[in-house]
């Protein structure tokens, strides 16, 4: 019998399926063994996603403590009732300033209702999604750089612009909520490209459905702890 795996999995989620999907995917690939993911990513997002195996799934809680970083491209002058693509559109041509105020420290912020915290015990998404008013908990998450990089006409909306931005933020931050925040405007495209020292640039596809995976490129557990240790002493 082969050794049972264990270790982290780098992931490129793409859009289109959720964390649980990847998780799922990747617990059937390695024939049932012990899985899970250190950080959800939204189905329309994409990017890193650490998923666990075996016994690196007790090292959750480490994991999902580190600095995430992001970047996002947002449509100025319009909001969305779920701050990304997948809600109701508004366009208002009400647009934030340019160079806009970007918060950095503790910021106060309040989830989108269209997200997997739970409220009185359910996913705030499934009651928003029946129609319920969500009245979202405020938190106080760290953001610790968000810069814009660039800003344009929108072409195919007149009066509309674009953004592209990059942020780094501790666990528990809402990007979607951050660009919500800047005024009217949410996100067209979310990518997350760090966890911690774990790159989406060394990361691989989730493995396809029904498909055995032979050699997965799992780093194991004690050498992911090694890379957060020099990157604290770092």
């Amino acid at each position: 019998m082969p050794e049972p795996a264990n270790g982290i999995l780098l992931i490129d989620k793409p859009a289109g399926i959720t964390s649980h999907d990847v998780v799922a995917r990747v617990r059937r690939a390695l024939h049932g063994v012990r899985t899970g993911h250190a950080g959800t990513l939204d189905p329309f997002a994409t990017g890193l996603l650490l998923v666990l195996v075996g016994r690196a799934t007790k090292s959750q809680q480490t994991l999902m403590a580190l600095r995430k970083r992001y970047e996002t491209v947002a449509q100025l002058g319009a909001t969305s009732s779920t701050g990304d693509t997948e809600g109701e559109v508004t366009e208002t041509g009400k647009l934030p300033p340019d160079p806009p105020q970007l918060p950095t420290g503790e910021v106060r912020q309040r989830p989108p209702a269209h997200s997997a915290v739970k409220v009185e015990g359910e996913r705030a998404y499934r009651r928003a999604r029946r129609g319920e008013h969500v009245e979202m908990p405020e938190r106080i998450v760290s953001v610790h750089r968000f810069v814009q990089r660039w800003r344009a006409p929108d072409e195919g909306h007149p009066g509309l612009q674009r953004a592209g931005y990059e942020i780094e933020c501790g666990s528990g931050t809402y990007v979607r909520s951050l660009i919500a925040d800047l005024g009217d405007a949410y996100c067209l495209a979310l990518r997350r490209t760090a966890i911690g020292p774990f790159e989406v640039a060394d990361a691989v596809a989730p493995p396809a459905r029904g498909v055995d995976w032979k050699d997965p490129p799992l780093i194991e557990l004690a050498e992911a702890l090694a890379m957060l240790s020099h990157e604290r002493q770092g």
